[in-house]
């Protein structure tokens, strides 16, 4: 216990530094502001409106976190689809409008990328932004990603630790044949639903259709059905837990670690950016981390040195943020359930401020994305093990990505 002790104050240390304080969402919602009106400058854009969608919307940024922004273009009330040559066309001239501004730079058009992307990054602040058009579908991903925080409040620390190592160990960059920050939250939804006992349900019992193929007609209406039927199924699934997962954060980051080695068996849209020749890095990643964390010569220079980059460890060393209260991320009389319910997020709050009265789209999920599928449910009678024991004896699988198309830059 001691080692998970040790554990246990250096994550709460790190999940202060990476989690955003106000002024990180008051530039954020200053940057749509700013974006805002070059847009309205557009001609070819006149009309469209500026939605953040992304970890911005599903609250899992950190303070050094990018801005994911879609131009979403007028179509009444109706959804709109513009087809990718068009999205390249209003990119470009997007992208002449920025440059006479002066405000912004290293921009960046990825035009022939799947979803066509202008990256930017504000002179001011210097925040990332990566512009797209019509992408809805995104937004809906990243509105599922919130609702799933809010069934549990220890998904939303446990996608902020896990990014925050894989930056650590250089396997959080897509450009480089790696995880991008979306596939790394659908393998903690995927260890959230196997563990035992499940924190989180198969993603059919949230929603059991394609949300993305149910986005069709009038997008309110198609919204709200969509909003309904996620509330009524998570509200199920939250009133039949008889028997929570207890489960400190440090006890889940470990036996992600020894369950995750392999974890796709039929991977598919999120696992393409990976590269067969980054496999052996993100596997030795895994292992060097779980070895370093269970290792009985455990200090608190050694996880720091395992979970964050060398700059956050300099940070967390002159002014170590230790709550004393803190209690391992374990439930106590005000469970991580009731906290998700009666504590709004700040995304919560500033997001319909950005907004500007627009109701933006239902929490919800496409059924063709990479989640990996349980191979078992846990009975909820099950004896509670250590996360050694639960995976010591799991089979491994070979994960072996598609091989994609290269992004273009230009």
């Amino acid at each position: 216990m001691g080692a998970y002790r040790t554990l246990d104050f250096v994550i709460n240390d790190i999940l202060n530094a990476v989690k955003p304080q106000q002024q990180d969402w008051v530039i954020r919602c200053q940057i749509i502001d700013e974006l805002r009106r070059v847009i309205e400058s557009v001609e070819s854009l006149r009309g469209a409106t500026v939605e953040p969608f992304g970890s911005f919307v599903s609250n899992l940024f950190t303070r050094q976190g990018d801005l994911d922004i879609s131009v979403q273009l007028p179509n009444g009330s109706y959804i709109s689809a513009a087809g990718k040559k068009l999205k390249q066309a209003l990119l470009g001239d997007l992208l002449k409008a920025l440059r006479q501004t002066g405000r912004w730079r290293r921009l960046q058009f990825i035009a022939h990328a799947r979803v066509p992307i202008l990256k930017i990054e504000s002179k001011n602040s210097s925040i990332s932004c990566d512009l797209s058009i019509d992408n809805l579908h995104g937004y809906i991903k990243s509105k599922f990603l919130l609702w799933i925080s809010e069934i549990d409040g220890r998904f939303r620390d446990m996608v902020l630790l896990v990014k925050e190592w894989a930056k650590c160990h250089d396997i959080n960059n897509p450009k480089t044949g790696s995880f991008n920050s979306f596939a790394l939250s659908l393998l903690v939804i995927f260890h959230f639903q196997t563990c035992a006992p499940a924190i989180l349900p198969p993603l059919r019992d949230i929603y059991p259709c394609s949300a993305v193929d149910d986005l069709q007609g009038v997008r309110a209406d198609a919204e709200r059905r969509i909003a309904e039927t996620c509330a009524a199924n998570i509200a199920r699934f939250k009133s039949s837990i008889s028997k929570p997962n207890q489960s400190s954060l440090s006890e889940l980051f470990i036996s992600f670690l020894a369950k995750i080695e392999d974890p796709f068996e039929q991977p598919e849209n999120t696992a393409r950016a990976v590269s067969s020749r980054q496999l052996k890095r993100i596997s030795e990643a895994f292992e060097i981390t779980h070895h370093r964390l269970t290792s009985n010569s455990q200090n608190r220079s050694a996880v720091l040195a395992a979970l964050v980059r060398p700059h956050e460890v300099q940070f967390l060393t002159r002014t170590p943020v230790t709550n004393g209260s803190y209690n391992g991320g374990r439930l106590n009389n005000t469970s991580w359930n009731q906290r998700a319910l009666t504590s709004p997020s700040p995304v919560q709050n500033q997001h319909r401020r950005v907004k500007n009265n627009h109701q933006g789209p239902a929490p919800s999920f496409a059924h063709n994305s990479a989640v990996p599928k349980p191979h078992h449910h846990p009975s909820k009678d099950s004896t509670r093990q250590t996360p050694s024991q639960q995976h010591q004896n799991k089979p491994r699988q070979m994960w072996k990505p598609r091989p994609s198309r290269e992004i273009v830059d230009e």
